[in-house]
């Protein structure tokens, strides 16, 4: 890949939900590798590439709001679709005037990023005429014109993302001059053992700017 891609995202609301927070959601401060992940698959999906975030630049201060949110408090269990195949009258679906619950989360406003990010290839899972060049010109290519396989969103689906490709004639990263120690955070999620695990490792702000390559992975 001849240099990293630079992606820049941006909307009204964003909420990256820390897990040890379930009921009432509360954002982590910046946003994740694992969400940064996300909006990449969302422009350009294929199961022979993975994506490596390097970086996430900050662009705008960090501020929280807080919002209301109708929710249900129940889910369809897959236990509940496998009877109903195999002929069960139970219903499957979810009444929401038994099961609304409204719901606080505080959640940040006005974002912006940089996502720095390359991709590394899985070859198994390519084809005759996939390549690694490929992959990053179609990429390019649909960032650019701002098509998306799926709606990229902000932490959640309800906060949608819009974002533009960063060229040599975009305007350059503008990183706020804030530092500060983020904690704990979520990296991702590992697919690659019998049960789905999550991933760690401790993120630091440092002038705007949250480095993700190198650091040591907590399970």
């Amino acid at each position: 890949m001849p240099e990293p891609i630079r992606l820049r995202v941006f909307g009204d609301y964003a909420l990256f939900s820390r897990p040890e927070l379930k009921v009432e959601r509360y954002s982590y401060d910046v946003m994740t590798p694992s969400a940064a992940r996300g909006i990449l698959d969302a422009i350009y999906y294929h199961p022979g590439l993975r994506w490596c975030v390097k970086r996430i630049i900050v662009e705008k201060p960090i501020r929280f709001t807080n919002i209301r949110r109708n929710e249900v408090s129940k889910k369809i269990l897959a236990t509940d679709l496998f009877a109903a195949a195999n002929g069960s009258e139970k219903p499957i679906f979810i009444d929401r005037r038994d099961a609304i619950a409204q719901r606080a989360a505080t959640v940040l406003r006005d974002v912006s990023y940089v996502i720095e990010a390359n991709f590394d290839v899985i070859p198994e899972k390519m084809g005759a005429e996939d390549s690694e060049d490929k992959f990053y010109a179609i990429f390019c290519n649909r960032a650019r014109r701002g098509r998306c396989f799926t709606q990229p969103f902000l932490g959640c689906k309800e906060l949608p993302a819009a974002f533009e490709l960063l060229t040599p004639d975009s305007r350059p990263p503008e990183p706020i001059g804030e530092s500060r120690d983020l904690g704990i955070m979520l990296y991702d999620m590992d697919y690659d053992g019998e049960e789905i695990m999550p991933m760690f490792f401790h993120a630091e702000l440092k002038n705007g700017v949250m480095d993700v390559a190198g650091k040591e992975i907590l399970r």
